[in-house]
């Protein structure tokens, strides 16, 4: 199948089952408020380098967290005992999105430019994008960032400025998404440190049952 092009006077998408194999469906378009919740409540997500033209995943797989499996290793419940530990919701989305720009974590390189933080921040303001913050004795320890939507969460990145940072951030954001009826954490590409905190891959028929229950119910 052909890869889309996106027009950008034009909000919607092609059918995600369109996608190629490797998950690539389309390719340009814009990062509007509009397009953007309609990306992901079709499981469909912007991902692409600095100065190219913005392309549009949706693996059949999908690679997700369900709140109430979130793993918490023995060296985890030791760090937490150990250590006073806070989380905060929406601190400053832009300084963790930013952070998450220069310190990503498990990858080389990042995708996120400033066209992607300025469009996350409309998404923020309008009410979809949070941030998640972890302190460790009172000092900014990590954080992530994503969109939510109904009873799920895209999660997008994550950043440490301390070495547990981001997996705190993680656990007590999923254990509040538990206790809020979330229906999953959406983590799009699998990861080794994922895995070993409860992710675990399911079917696309399985996880557009999610979209439509969590999104739309």
């Amino acid at each position: 199948m052909p890869v889309y092009r996106l027009d950008k006077k034009e909000i919607s998408f092609p059918n995600p089952l369109y996608a190629e194999p490797d998950g690539l469906l389309a390719v340009g378009g814009d990062l509007s408020v509009e397009r953007l919740l309609l990306a992901y409540t079709n499981g469909i997500f912007p991902w692409y380098n600095p100065g190219e033209e913005i392309l549009w995943w949706c693996p059949r797989e999908r690679f997700v967290i369900f709140p109430p499996e979130i793993h918490i290793s023995r060296s985890m419940k030791k760090y937490r005992k150990k250590h006073e530990l806070r989380i905060l919701l929406n601190r400053d989305f832009a300084d963790t999105m930013h952070r998450c720009r220069m310190k990503r974590e498990f990858a080389q390189g990042t995708w996120i430019s400033d066209e992607m933080e300025a469009a996350y921040g409309r998404l923020h303001k309008a009410g979809y994008a949070v941030s998640v913050e972890s302190y460790e004795d009172g000092e900014l320890a990590g954080g992530l960032y994503g969109v939510s939507i109904g009873k799920c969460f895209f999660g997008e990145s994550m950043f440490s400025e301390k070495e547990n940072g981001s997996k705190t951030a993680l656990i007590a954001f999923a254990q509040l998404l538990d206790k809020e009826n979330f229906l999953m954490i959406d983590c799009q590409f699998h990861t080794d440190h994922l895995e070993r905190m409860g992710g675990r891959l399911i079917s696309w028929e399985e996880y557009d049952n999610l979209l439509k229950s969590g999104c739309y119910g």
